[in-house]
């Protein structure tokens, strides 16, 4: 599972990281505690809007972290939405059109997962050597039109996939994010691969990351906490 995770680098950081070729909108601000239903910077590539024939253009852009399906009737569901399974994210109802077209990756540096020990609940923090490329999917969803009245704004929501935790984490939680190493990034942001079963081979591809957990301080289990010793081992 991943329910928080930590967002440090900068816009300019992660457009140098992912060869991004477009911002899209504000930079947010770095968080140390990130939380669902937040707004994140999300890496995606997309096809120019009205020039169907043009090259797809790699951009960053911010999304409500809790998927919203295009055919929600609200934003509610987003929030029970935050992760998608792996092994099945090609074939449920939430997710299957987002896995075949609308495939994204989250910039993390880390994330938190809390293991059970002693009748308690002790926070971790997973992190590797730099930015983490946690494999992720994008909705977009509108809000109808009532009473004749123009359709809302365009709501752009993400979730983050999930797999069974490696043996040297599953002790913390039986799941984890899915990290995509940066020779599988570009083949899982390609909107030309639209055939699940070529979506479920990049995901068979993934290789086990190489994460390191530190045990940290119970505070991050407040999500209006969010400083920089959030991250520091006790």
């Amino acid at each position: 599972m991943c329910g928080r995770y930590a967002s440090t680098a900068t816009d300019a950081d992660l457009l140098d990281l992912f060869s991004v070729v477009e911002a899209v909108g504000d930079e947010l601000p770095v968080s140390y505690n990130v939380a669902p239903t937040q707004t994140v910077r999300t890496v995606l590539e997309r096809v120019p809007r009205g020039a169907r024939d043009a090259a797809p253009v790699r951009q960053l852009r911010s999304a409500r972290w809790g998927l919203v399906p295009s055919w929600a009737k609200d934003l509610t569901g987003g929030a029970r939405l935050i992760n998608a399974r792996s092994e099945t994210v090609t074939e449920k109802p939430s997710f299957k059109a987002a896995a075949a077209r609308r495939r994204c990756l989250v910039p993390a540096a880390g994330y938190f997962e809390w293991e059970p020990r002693d009748g308690v609940k002790v926070p971790h923090f997973l992190h590797g050597d730099g930015v983490l490329a946690f494999a992720g999917l994008y909705e977009l969803w509108r809000p109808r039109a009532v009473d004749g009245e123009e359709p809302g704004e365009w709501v752009w929501s993400v979730t983050v996939l999930t797999t069974t935790a490696a043996d040297t984490l599953g002790h913390i939680h039986d799941r984890s994010p899915v990290v995509l190493p940066p020779e599988l990034q570009g083949a899982w942001l390609d909107p030309a691969t639209t055939d699940p079963a070529r979506v479920r081979a990049l995901l068979e591809a993934v290789p086990e990351p190489q994460l390191t957990p530190r045990e940290v301080g119970r505070a991050v289990g407040n999500v209006r906490n969010d400083t920089p010793d959030l991250l520091d081992p006790v």
